[in-house]
């Protein structure tokens, strides 16, 4: 079998006495999506920056995570940060306070390019910049490149966060929430391009949601998080067709559909 390009083992994590995360275990293979679901506060994006190490200094992890054949938790800072924005990368959620709002959306793409490749000529980051914001379908790049974040629309600055995210063509693609704050028609939109990117790089991903509907739409996988503990991981299909634990049945039943009769209240707290 093959090596799965991410496996996390056995991670907990806690902020001083408070236990974010208990011992959760999930692998991503090669070309694999897998969705991680839950409500607000179940761990999610805490599970997240734990995989790229950007986590405070009072934050304790047990557990490993794996990237190939390495020991993320076993890396030095500085080795660290050559696999961070290179071979992971993250797509953050809110696009407004992710983006330096005094700094050139091209400038900013650019920070990433540099960050791993210092020696790299002005003219060659000019290229692979503009190839980025090409690539997620931004219009009018030779000109858009020297405009700020305010200038975008919200579904445009998500997609510059994504130019930034592939610029270096990483291997393991992390987006946290990214669809969230964008009105049903952006976030098809989104899901997309991110599909496209998928195939277009082979691109691996985690993708980080709320919404059980958005990750269908996306995911090969699911694994649904409660209070910091993942309780069930499946497949798409089966975990619509045939869910096992009682809060992924919540989870989905407090989704409304077309069919959904509004006379009758949605699940209650998913807390």
């Amino acid at each position: 079998m093959a090596t799965p390009i991410l496996a996390v083992e056995d991670l907990s994590l806690s902020f001083g006495s408070h236990k974010a995360v208990s011992h959760i275990s999930f692998t991503i293979a090669e070309g694999e999506t897998l969705g991680l679901v839950g409500g607000s506060g179940s761990g999610k994006s805490a599970t997240s920056l734990a995989i790229l190490r950007l986590l405070p200094p009072s934050a304790s992890l047990t557990g490993q995570i794996r990237f190939g054949e390495t020991n993320l938790l076993a890396l030095s800072e500085a080795a660290m940060r050559r696999h961070r924005g290179r071979e992971i990368a993250m797509i953050f959620q809110e696009p407004m306070t992710a983006l330096n709002p005094v700094m050139p959306v091209g400038a900013q793409i650019a920070e990433a390019v540099r960050a791993h490749d210092r020696g790299i000529s002005r003219a060659a980051i000019k290229v692979k910049v503009i190839e980025a914001m090409r690539q997620v379908g931004l219009p009018d790049v030779g000109r858009r490149i020297k405009d700020y974040p305010h200038q975008f629309s919200g579904g445009q600055r998500q997609r510059i966060l994504i130019a930034m995210a592939i610029v270096n063509r990483p291997r393991l693609l992390i987006a946290d929430e990214p669809t969230t704050a964008l009105d049903v028609t952006v976030q098809a939109q989104i899901l997309d391009l991110l599909r496209a990117l998928r195939h277009q790089h082979q691109l691996s991903m985690l993708f980080i949601s709320h919404d059980l509907a958005v990750v269908s739409q996306i995911a090969d996988r699911v694994a649904v998080m409660q209070h910091g503990s993942i309780v069930e991981q499946a497949t798409v299909s089966d975990l619509f067709r045939d869910p096992q634990h009682p809060y992924t049945r919540r989870l989905l039943s407090a989704a409304p559909t077309m069919a959904t009769d509004r006379t009758v209240p949605l699940a209650a707290s998913l807390s």
